[in-house]
């Protein structure tokens, strides 16, 4: 039993269920906001905002080609706005709130050919020990 409750209390385990639980509200947010602006504006643009009824028949097989064409729509449409509402948002606040830091001069990784701090002995990349940074004549 202790184990169970050792794995239940996990700190990611909480964190994986409260990621899943905002998740199903941000789909439910996402989901609103195409059903409920983006695609009547698209109709607003365009016309038919529903393709459900497209279909043909070959050999007396139907083929709803339309709902494919709804599901297709939807996708590209959801994915732009979680792009351009959130992804992009959140990269740039990300950068102002945290910026980049300058590591100073690097070598390459004799293993990996990754860049490494000139100082580094072991490489992040590939952890492979690099020994210490070559002399520079001078």
């Amino acid at each position: 039993m202790k184990g169970f409750r050792d794995f239940i209390l996990r700190g990611n385990l909480v964190d994986l269920a409260v990621a899943v639980v905002i998740g199903a509200a941000f789909t439910a947010l996402v989901t609103a906001l195409v059903r409920d602006v983006i695609t009547p504006s698209i109709a607003a643009i365009g016309g038919q905002p529903n393709f459900s009824h497209l279909s043909f028949t070959i050999n007396k097989s139907h083929f709803l080609y339309g709902e494919f064409l709804n599901a297709l729509i939807t996708f590209l449409i959801v994915a732009a706005v979680v792009y351009f509402f959130v992804v992009k948002p959140v990269s740039l606040l990300l950068e102002r709130l945290m910026p980049k830091k300058t590591v100073g001069p690097t070598r390459e990784c004799p293993e990996c050919l990754s860049d490494i701090p000139a100082a580094a002995r072991r490489c992040s990349f590939c952890t492979s020990e690099v020994g210490p940074a070559p002399a520079v004549a001078t």
